[in-house]
Parts: C-alpha cells; sequence; structure tokens
C-alpha cells in the first residue's frame, strides 16, 4: 500500500471517529479505530523519515545533558542561548536566523548542560514544513525541552506542542506503567491491578487488536486511550518541558500575570524572562538544573580535603554503584564498600554499599575496591 492510499484511510478514520456519537455501545469501537489510526499514521511517518530527503542535523551530545531550544523564528532563542554560553548564534529580528541546530555548553553548580538552538518550529513541522522533521527529529535525543514564546504571542504554545505531540513526543509524562507480555496462544488477556476510569476491558482488547493477537496487557496505573496506544507505538518519547515566556518588557505586569496563570493550567513550569536586558536568566538556569534532576555528590580522596569544586554530576534516586559507573567501568566489579558524609547518611562517614541513594551534597569519603 502507498503512501497516498495510507493517507485516504487515515482521512476515512478521522472523519468516522468525528461522527460517531461515543457512548457505551461504541466506546470499544472508537477506541479501535483510534489505535488503526496511530498505527497509520506511524506507518506513515516512518516511511518519510526514512525516505525522506535533505540534510539533518548533526547533534552530538556533550557533557552532562542535553536541552533543545525550541520555538517560533525570531523569538529571541539565539540571544538567550548566547546569554546562557559562549556560542554565538546569530541573532536578527527576521525569520529564519538560525539554519541549523547551533549548540552551547551552559556551566552551572559543576554541571555542563549542552543546550542547543534549533531552527525556528512552525505549524506543520510534523508534516516537514520549515525544516521541521529535522527539528522534530533533533528533539527527540534531548533531555529537557525549552519551549521559548514571545510574551505577546502565548497561542504559538499550542501550535509547538500540537506538532511534538502528532511527531509522538510526550511532555512533562512518564511511560505508563503497563506491560505486554506476548504469548503463543489464548488471545488476549487483560490484568488491571487498579481501577480504571477512562478504560474497561473489551476498550483495552480492542485497541490491543489492532497490535497483537495473543498478549497478557498488565496495566498498574489509571490510563486514557490515548496513553495505551502509544504503549503499542514505539516511536513514542516522554521528555520534560519548560515554557521560557520572553519579551516581558512588552506587556504590564497583569497582563504578563494573566498570561502565565493560562500556561500553567498545563501543569508545567512557566519562567519569564527578558533575553535581551537579561533580567530572569540566573533562575532560568535554576530551573533547568532542577528539572534534569541533577544532584551533586563530591569526591573526597583519601587523606585529602574532597574537591567542592568538581562536583560529581548524578540523578536524584541514582546509588553509589552509579557513581562508581561514572568514574570507571572497572569500579563496580571491584567495589567492596563506600563511606558516605552528608543528607543521605545515617551518621556521620556512613559505611554503605552499592545500592545505597545518594542525596544532592553527600561526600563520598572513599571507595575501597578489591585488588585481585
Amino acid at each position: 500500500m502507498d503512501t497516498t492510499d495510507l493517507e485516504k484511510q487515515i482521512k476515512d478514520i478521522e472523519d468516522e471517529i468525528f461522527n460517531t456519537q461515543k457512548n457505551k455501545a461504541t466506546e470499544h469501537h472508537i477506541g479501535k479505530l483510534k489505535a488503526k489510526l496511530a498505527r497509520l499514521r506511524a506507518e506513515i511517518d516512518k516511511r518519510k523519515s526514512t525516505g525522506g530527503k535533505g540534510k539533518g542535523f548533526a547533534i552530538k551530545k556533550q557533557g552532562d545533558a542535553t536541552v533543545g531550544l525550541i520555538g517560533f523564528p525570531s523569538v529571541g532563542k539565539s540571544t538567550l542561548l548566547n546569554k546562557f554560553t559562549d556560542a554565538q548564534s546569530r541573532v536578527g529580528d527576521y525569520d529564519f536566523t538560525t539554519l541549523n541546530a547551533v549548540p552551547g555548553m551552559m556551566k552551572y553548580k559543576g554541571a555542563d548542560i549542552q543546550i542547543f538552538d534549533l531552527p525556528g518550529l512552525i505549524s506543520g513541522a510534523a508534516q516537514g514544513k520549515g525544516r521541521g522533521r529535522e527539528v522534530l527529529s533533533a528533539v527527540r535525543n534531548v533531555d529537557l525541552i525549552l519551549f521559548m514564546i514571545d510574551a505577546q504571542h502565548e497561542d504559538h504554545l499550542d501550535i509547538m506542542t500540537n506538532e511534538l505531540f502528532k511527531a509522538g513526543l510526550r511532555l512533562n509524562q512518564e511511560r505508563p506503567d503497563v506491560v505486554v507480555r506476548k504469548t503463543g496462544e489464548g488471545g488476549i488477556f487483560v490484568n488491571s491491578t487498579v481501577k480504571l476510569s477512562a478504560l474497561n476491558e473489551n476498550i483495552v482488547k480492542s485497541i490491543a487488536s489492532e497490535y497483537v493477537i495473543n498478549a497478557e496487557i498488565i496495566i498498574r496505573e489509571d490510563i486514557t486511550e490515548d496513553q495505551l496506544i502509544d504503549i503499542f507505538i514505539e516511536n513514542r518519547v516522554y521528555v520534560p518541558a519548560v515554557v521560557v515566556v520572553n519579551k516581558i518588557d512588552l506587556l504590564t505586569a497583569s497582563e504578563l500575570q494573566q498570561k502565565i496563570n493560562v500556561i500553567k493550567k498545563r501543569d508545567c513550569k512557566v519562567i519569564s524572562i527578558s533575553a535581551l536586558k537579561g533580567s530572569g536568566i540566573d533562575e532560568l538556569r535554576e530551573v533547568i538544573f532542577s528539572e534534569l534532576r541533577f544532584i551533586r555528590v563530591f569526591m573526597k580522596p583519601v587523606g585529602k580535603k574532597a574537591d567542592m569544586n568538581e562536583p560529581l554530576i548524578l540523578k536524584i534516586g541514582n546509588t553509589v554503584e552509579d557513581a562508581c559507573n561514572k568514574l570507571h567501568r572497572d569500579f563496580k566489579d571491584k567495589f567492596r564498600y563506600a563511606s558516605v558524609t552528608g543528607p543521605s547518611a545515617k551518621h556521620d562517614i556512613q559505611k554503605v554499599g552499592l545500592d545505597h541513594i545518594l542525596h544532592d551534597a553527600d561526600i563520598v569519603n572513599s571507595i575501597i575496591l578489591t585488588f585481585f
């Protein structure tokens, strides 16, 4: 089946969903239609990504994390990047100043945070408009997204989030706690450990039947139809996002607060800045560090003071084992124990194992290894 036929099927399904009234009698049918629609869209995206022309962005990830700075053309991304880093992204008051991905490195609290100023994202990006596919491909590989919007054009946020949703990105969400175990026979079996408010067994089976024939589906949290469909589509990416409202000097304080209140209803962090004047930049640095879930762990060599200027950058929930892996690939295999002082220690210089969870500002006094 060629792409034209797929697109016709998609249009027919969209029309059928729109014209079908949802009730108890039709909900399982609508669920199946939505699952088929997602499968066909994913197939088209796969074909276009493998058969498309054009030069992509060669993005090499460096540092402790990578942040993607996206927004409409000439919203001030290049100015912000230049404030953050020593990168020289072209600055101008006309559209599409940035024609390629421009990297810069922001150093903050001992962390090296790579920030990419990506070409302006516009409506139709998911279909390839304005180098959209290349931009969206790059965004899929970042650890945090900064949406930058003009204070006078908060409607641009809806357009950008919609384009990212179409491209398979799920913002400020975690992958649903659902397990699909394919079986050789028996059809589709549904096991839910929680009460489902938007789904029932028939809907789950209708959706799943578009992707599997025999499987056990274990659902461990209350989810929607769309979240269940996402489980079966392989191209979904879950990434945190922050909204940066720029050019705040163009609005009164009350006007700005009104816009921020509307954006906050999306359950996302909102920061207001003036990239040109430099206001709000320090707060934004702290938000980036926090949203990346970084912690700083300080190493203290035997017989020396802890190096408080060069922390080991880890993430919330990381353990001594993670620290060992970051220091040297052989440390874990030779590990005997470590000594830790700080917020995670029950007492001064606590002796801990690989599974000990580290906290921000911990000091690892020593890692004792066995040598053969």
